[in-house]
């Protein structure tokens, strides 16, 4: 008998990365479009749905997908639509019923949609670095910070179907940097990869210290990273600096919902040789003794390539 199989399809400001799962995680098939070159909605989910089916022909499934998962900024699993998400061009105002519009263009496969870094811990929770856990905290370190709760075995949604948007915790009260959201302060504007870039160039406007990073016209998170690992001072000061934020904000999260773990995913968290210590150090320092080295921080386990794409698959089962 043929096993049924799913889609997940994360979408990021950038790019959508699709794929075929089966069951046990595999992904059998896969593609990526980019997310960034429409002004409009429908255009990008009909171009989404070709690359969908496309796939779907190239594994030999057609006819075997029980349903596709979507995880995006700003979607509400309830509703299925995706609101005022600044971070898509396509996105950035009003309501788009997309989990409904999906739907359609897939010739009547359920569609299911939810918050990014809900979709990630859902994928954790089944495939990876969480299995068997029931409370922990997914923190997914992007372009942004993204966050999914879950209590009891369950993803928390709240009344809306937004709850868990960690990343616009204020975490510099005073003269803090503006963010998207239109809020100052929040954590993403620091510890989100842009972040990271931003404290950086902002650090070598303000000193004089020797760095291989005043030769780089655009920083990136990545240049931070590379040159950190070459033992550059002020880069190794920028990642002990966002550790710290991630700490302190993590020990208030730790104190609202008692988590077994706090699990990173993302494209920063590869930065974990320079982000761990001071993390943890930072964490345990401002959290309640009742939980002072009780809660584990871990790094998702779920291969590089695959790990958005499975979390959002994760949804469809």
């Amino acid at each position: 008998m043929e096993q049924n199989l799913v889609i997940g399809v994360d979408i990021g400001g950038q790019t959508a990365k699709c794929g075929v799962v089966d069951a046990r995680g595999t992904v059998i098939c896969q593609t990526v479009i980019r997310s960034d070159q429409h002004e409009a909605a429908e255009p990008f989910i009909a171009e989404l749905a070709v690359a969908l089916k496309r796939i779907v022909k190239e594994a030999g499934v057609e006819g075997r997908i029980r349903g596709i998962g979507v995880g995006a900024p700003n979607a509400n699993y309830y509703t299925g639509d995706i609101e005022n998400a600044v971070n898509l061009s396509w996105g950035r105002s009003g309501t788009i019923h997309f989990a409904s519009l999906l739907k359609d263009a897939m010739d009547g496969i359920p569609v299911t949609l939810t918050n990014d870094a809900n979709a990630a811990a859902m994928g954790e929770m089944t495939y990876g670095a969480a299995r068997g856990m029931k409370n922990f905290i997914m923190i997914t370190l992007g372009t942004g910070v993204g966050s999914g709760i879950v209590i009891n075995g369950e993803v928390v949604y709240g009344h809306d179907g937004f709850a868990g948007e960690l990343g616009h915790t204020t975490i510099v009260r005073h003269n803090g940097r503006l963010c998207n959201c239109g809020k100052t302060g929040c954590l993403e504007t620091y510890c989100s990869a842009i972040g990271v870039a931003r404290t950086a160039r902002e650090w070598l406007d303000m000193s004089d210290t020797p760095s291989v990073l005043r030769s780089l016209e655009n920083i990136t998170s990545k240049d931070v990273y590379e040159a950190a690992k070459e033992g550059d001072e002020l880069a190794r000061k920028v990642f002990d600096f966002t550790g710290t934020l991630l700490g302190e904000a993590f020990a208030d999260f730790i104190q609202f919902s008692a988590p077994e773990a706090i699990v990173l995913f993302g494209g920063l968290a590869r930065s974990k040789e320079f982000l761990t210590e001071p993390i943890e150090r930072a964490m345990n320092a401002n959290v309640l003794p009742l939980w002072r080295g009780k809660v584990k921080l871990v790094y998702s386990s779920l291969k590089e390539s695959d790990a958005a794409i499975l979390g959002a698959s994760a949804l469809a089962w």
